[in-house]
């Protein structure tokens, strides 16, 4: 069964790099066909993607977090990391890493405050 977990801080500074690790159990994450992403959802508000990478490695983000976001990945490990630029208090959600689309981690809730 495939299984993500995701890890990093709960609590940021305004203007730091958040960093989300999302590890990978039950598939790779360089097989053919999936994509592994991020999305969040902030408080009161809908689910928000953030951008994926494809099983060769190439990124996508959408047009909004396209300047400050930059997912990678560490095949070794079977894990992929989202950077996010310059946080300030909008960008508090709960992150989720998925395998698009069928597979969802718990989430991991993330404030940006000071």
């Amino acid at each position: 069964q495939v299984q993500l977990q995701e890890s990093g801080p709960g609590l940021v500074k305004p203007s730091q790099t958040l960093s989300l690790t999302c590890t990978v159990s039950g598939a790779s994450i360089t097989t053919n066909v999936y994509s592994w992403g991020w999305i969040r959802q902030a408080p009161g508000k809908g689910l928000e993607w953030i951008g994926y990478i494809g099983s060769s490695g190439t990124t996508v983000y959408t047009p909004s977090h396209q300047s400050r976001a930059s997912i990678s990945r560490d095949t070794s490990k079977n894990q992929f990391t989202l950077r996010l630029d310059s946080v300030t208090p909008g960008d508090t959600a709960v992150y989720y890493c998925v395998r698009v689309t069928d597979y969802w981690g718990q989430g991991i809730q993330v404030t940006v405050s000071s």
